[in-house]
Formats: structure tokens, sequence, C-alpha cells
């Protein structure tokens, strides 16, 4: 074992250094990177046939750890390379853990000191955003879509804090989501009909429910002539339609400036002639500036933490709060109203399983500042059902051709 380390070692310095001759961008060339490995592996193995250097046993092996360690993030990129991973995050280097199926599991993986800081900067390297002691937190996205969190001290107590949030959609599309077993088809069909007719929808849930998957699937709901704009902090968004514009926002700079908050590409977003409008996820006072689009005619939809279609409601109508002391209840309680149509309320069981727990409806209606909700699909006995309510503007499913009474008949009308 010893032997085969010292090979690793004498064969990564020799690509290293080479890759930095020739002025590769490992991260962009990865193809170029494995003709020039795999050239410095057989060249060694020839020169180790003399007996001057230790054997590889195995070449395969090394042109892959060696992939991992100058193209990939080192001891991590197992975890990418799985498929079932669906998180990873480092508390310290000797405590290395990943989720599968909403469940977490300790690794074995330890990080050498300072491995863990060469491996952000690297993922990072990409995204043009900077994590230091005077930005101590960053968000930024990775080339495969996954998003990464850092947290470094003081904020934290000793060790770098990292989080990995890997882009794996099990489904883009509503179907898939019914072939999972997350939704059932009845329930499918409505979203689907409430998308194209072109009502305003929020998922809601807790965190790891599902809710941008979710989100991704109604979004590629959405006709393919419509002109789509998301925003979101860090792109996570992947829709399948042909006139799209993803907007991401921006941290500050060195010197404090030009940082570009989600609040700001709302409103540009209506200056880019937008179909429809999605936020990846409102948490602040940009929801303000969402309800104003959606309550001039944009059609659109976000995501939002609550525990319940109503809690979330009520989180919509406290959010635009921030957005100023001019900004008041008497305000944004009958814009809320007017302004949602449906909540989607995600969440997981105990063994990991995301499941749509419940379709809320917004008629539109107030009673004491409490914006009115009613079921539309409810969970019964672990089983998403018709429930009583039924969605706002029914003209607007009837223009796109649709029958609401019959798409909510549970003996299969619609």
């Amino acid at each position: 074992m010893e032997q085969l380390l010292d090979a690793l070692t004498v064969v990564e310095s020799e690509v290293r250094e080479l890759v930095r001759r020739h002025g590769i961008d490992p991260q962009a060339e990865p193809v170029r990177v494995r003709s020039l490995v795999e050239a410095v592996v057989a060249d060694y193995e020839e020169r180790s046939l003399t007996g001057g250097l230790p054997a590889i046993e195995d070449a395969p092996a090394v042109v892959r750890d060696l992939m991992d360690a100058v193209a990939g993030f080192g001891p991590l990129q197992r975890y990418f390379d799985d498929p079932t991973v669906e998180e990873i995050w480092i508390n310290e280097p000797g405590r290395v853990f990943v989720a599968r199926s909403g469940r977490s599991e300790l690794t074995t993986t330890i990080l050498a000191p300072g491995a863990l800081e060469d491996l952000v900067e690297r993922m990072l390297s990409t995204s043009g955003r900077r994590v230091d002691v005077s930005q101590p937190f960053v968000d930024a996205s990775l080339p495969d879509g996954s998003r990464l969190h850092v947290a470094i001290p003081d904020v934290t107590r000793r060790h770098w804090a990292v989080n990995v949030r890997r882009f794996v959609m099990k489904g883009t599309r509503l179907d898939d989501l019914v072939a999972a077993g997350s939704i059932t088809a009845h329930a499918a069909r409505f979203l689907e009909a409430a998308v194209v007719s072109g009502l305003n929808v929020v998922v809601a849930g807790g965190t790891q429910v599902g809710k941008t998957t979710l989100l991704n699937a109604l979004v590629n709901s959405i006709p393919s002539s419509e002109r789509l704009i998301t925003c979101e902090e860090v792109f996570e968004l992947r829709p399948a339609l042909a006139d799209v514009v993803a907007l991401q926002t921006r941290g500050p700079n060195l010197e404090g400036h030009g940082e570009i908050r989600l609040r700001r590409l709302v409103k540009e977003a209506l200056r880019m002639r937008p179909s429809r409008i999605v936020v990846g996820e409102v948490r602040q006072e940009e929801c303000l500036d969402l309800l104003v689009a959606l309550n001039s005619g944009v059609p659109g939809m976000c995501t939002v933490h609550a525990n319940s279609a109503r809690e979330a409601v009520t989180k919509l109508c406290t959010l635009p709060l921030l957005a100023g002391e001019n900004v008041t209840s008497s305000f944004v309680i009958p814009t809320v109203a007017s302004s949602i149509d449906l909540v989607v309320h995600a969440a997981a069981t105990a063994d990991g399983q995301r499941h749509v727990r419940e379709i809320a409806a917004v008629p539109g209606r107030v009673e004491g500042d409490v914006v009115e909700v009613a079921g539309v699909f409810r969970t019964d006995d672990a089983e998403l059902v018709r429930d009583n309510g039924f969605p706002p503007h029914p003209e607007r499913f009837r223009r796109a051709g649709f029958d609401v009474a019959r798409l909510l008949d549970p003996t299969g009308g619609g």
C-alpha cells in the first residue's frame, strides 16, 4: 500500500506540473486531462520496469484516482459519481456525511489537513464567488448543477462547514413524479391544467422534501410558446422550454459593492417581456415584488418554507412587511388573497419518501385579516384524495380548454 501511495505521489506531481505548463483548466477540460493522465501513467509504467520506481499494479485505478485528484473533487468525487447520493456535508475533516433517500450516514472518508480548504477553493473556482473572513458564508453552483454552501470560522466554532446539495432531480415532469409515487395521477392532471391555464402556484414544504423538483416539474408544464424568466439565489431549476432566461443573485465584491439581491432580479424580470416569472425560493422582502408582479397579470410560481398550505399563505402575508415600514398588512393581505391561486404542500415520510400532502386553493376572500384557504386535495390515510374545495378562476381553465368539474371528478371524469 505504501508503495502504491509513493507511486501515486510521483505520478500526481508529474500530472499537475504538465497541467500547469500547458495551461489546462482541469474542471473545464477533463478530456485533455484524462489523455494527459493516461500518457503519464503509461510512461511511468515503462520507467518502473527498470526497478528504479515503485510499480503500479492497477493502472486503471491509478488513472481514476488521479482524475479525481486533479480534475475532480478528490476524496469526495466518489460521492459526486454516486447517483444515489443526494447531499454531502462536512462538519470537520474526519466527519463527512452523505444522504441517500433522505437518510444520513457517516462515511469513512477522512480529509488530510488543508484538503477541505483546497477542495472549497476548487469548487468556487468556476463560480466567481469567494469565502473569507470578511465574507464567511458563500452560496454557489457547481459545474454539475449541485448547490454549495460554506461557512467558516469564526462563524463556525473551529472547522469549515460545507454542504453540497446534489442536483439529482428524479423527475423533470409531473408524470415522472406520478411514476415515483410522489403524487397521484389525478392530482397531477389537475396541477398540469392549472399551470397551463395560468394560475399562480406556490410550492411549500420543509427542507429536503422535493420542493425544487416539484417546482421544476410544474415549470415544465408551461406551454412551449411562452417566455419564462427564472430568478434564483443559485441556479437549480432546469426548464425544458425554448424561451428561457435564468437570473441568479450575486454577492458583494472585495470592496463590498456589486451585490445583486433576489428582489432586484424580480424587478428586472418584469422588464424582460415575461409570459411567466418563477422565483426559486421566497424568503425575504422579494416576496413583495413577486406579489406585485403576480397582481399585475404576469403568472408565476415560487417555493416557500412552510409546514402546511395554510402556514405558507400566512408566511406570504408576513414576508412583504420586511420590505419597509410603509408596507402594511392592510395592503399585503388582500394582495396575497388576489395574487396566489394554489398552494401545493410537500413533505417527507420517516423513510425519506417525498409526497405531495395537500393542494389548497386561495379563492380570493379575506375574513378578519385571514386569507381564506380551501382544500382541493388532502391526505387521508397516507393517500392524496379529493377534498371539497375548488380552484379560483374557472374562466381561465375554460379558455385553456379544461372543465374544472370534470378535472376534479374523483371517479375519473377528467
